[in-house]
């Protein structure tokens, strides 16, 4: 017999493993009694924010009275992103991070009786958001480990699974994939996105688009007006540098965006956020240089980890999947005692991989260097 605290708590609920974040630079220095700990595990920018959001932030301190609501609408952020992307303002949905609109999601759609579908080696809040609606989470194997595009999301499989699962209500698909970096080709989404019944939700996560080559971006605006039943979820967590005021948004049919409006909760971001993302979309340069150091400083690690003999898998993101042929939790702690934080992806089934964030020429550097160390160690 459960004892009682559990008895009552929904089903899901009982039997989800929390999602674990990377480890705090903080909580290593702490650890190990250093000062310079350096983290590559979360894909965070290691810019960090627009120096233009950081003074409008500052000033923000100074003129803005926080013992007051935000603006639970944020009308001014709205309009901002309906400019950029001509579409109408009751078409976007604003989250604390994407994150935040996956769980929307989830509640406006999953349940008991429904299933939703992502891909093998996709990010892990998919099963989570899931789960807690006590909806069954269907998985679609991914490409194999020798294709072109390993472990990456097999579309053709997702059609397939589909027609077998008439259950299915929502489906998530990452592109580019966290953890992986892969990536799809624009036809093959569009091709899904013909086989979708119009009663199953689309859920395009795109919070790496910016980095992708633009030659390899598909344009997802011009599809929502093509297929009402697809939601393309942003973030500026990664490009912007703002994870730490999580604030992100989803683009979807006007339907659609009034029921995730429903669930969302009351004044769920932030007054500072609200005006930090207003004004990182106007400093469009600092998204330009973000994007020029992470395309030249991922080839460059992508080389340096491939002469050392590893594996890395093709990105399209601000981040590298390395495969190291074994166990990878020994170098992981053996990068963690040099000061260095990267992403173990054994809890995504690939126990062999190491997730590392690009960072700064002289991160990156550090990370070789430690690297280097832990495979001689």
């Amino acid at each position: 017999m459960r004892e009682p605290l559990l008895q009552r708590a929904a089903p899901g609920v009982l039997d989800i493993e929390p999602y674990t974040p990377g480890m705090p630079i903080e909580e290593l220095q702490r650890r190990l009694g250093i000062g310079n700990a350096i983290k590559l595990a979360s894909n965070e920018n290691p810019l960090g924010m627009s120096p233009k959001v950081r003074a409008a932030l500052a000033a923000a301190l100074e003129s803005t009275n926080l013992a007051l609501y935000p603006d639970g609408s944020g009308h001014r952020l709205k309009r901002k992103l309906a400019a950029m992307h001509d579409i109408a303002p009751e078409c976007i949905t604003l989250g604390n991070g994407s994150n935040d609109i996956l769980e929307f999601l989830a509640r406006t759609y999953a349940g008991p009786g429904r299933a939703v579908m992502f891909s093998a080696y996709a990010f892990a809040v998919y099963p989570l958001a899931a789960q807690a609606q006590s909806a069954e989470s269907v998985v679609v194997p991914a490409r194999p480990a020798d294709d072109s595009m390993p472990y990456g999301h097999d579309m053709d499989a997702f059609a397939r699974m589909l027609r077998a699962r008439p259950d299915v209500a929502l489906v998530f698909i990452a592109n580019p994939n966290n953890p992986t970096g892969t990536w799809l080709e624009p036809t093959a989404i569009e091709h899904f996105l013909e086989q979708v019944p119009p009663d199953v939700i689309v859920a395009l996560d795109e919070a790496y688009y910016d980095y992708q080559d633009p030659a390899l971006r598909p344009d997802t605006r011009r599809w929502l007006d093509r297929f009402p039943n697809l939601l393309v979820a942003r973030t500026f967590s990664k490009v912007y540098g703002l994870a730490g005021l999580r604030i992100g948004y989803a683009l979807s049919h006007p339907t659609v965006a009034d029921l995730l409006n429903r669930v969302r909760q009351p004044f769920n971001n932030n007054s500072l956020a609200l005006l930090a993302a207003e004004v990182a979309l106007d400093d469009q340069d600092f998204v330009r240089a973000s994007v020029v150091l992470n395309a030249r400083e991922r080839a460059r690690l992508t080389r340096a980890l491939t002469e050392r003999g590893l594996r890395v898998l093709p990105s399209q993101a601000n981040f590298v999947a390395v495969d190291f042929g074994r166990d990878a939790r020994p170098i992981h702690q053996g990068l963690l005692e040099r000061g260095v934080i990267v992403r173990p992806m054994g809890s995504y089934g690939l126990p062999t991989f190491l997730r590392v964030t690009v960072g700064t020429e002289a991160e990156n550097d550090r990370f070789l260097q430690a690297l280097d160390e832990a495979l001689t160690a």
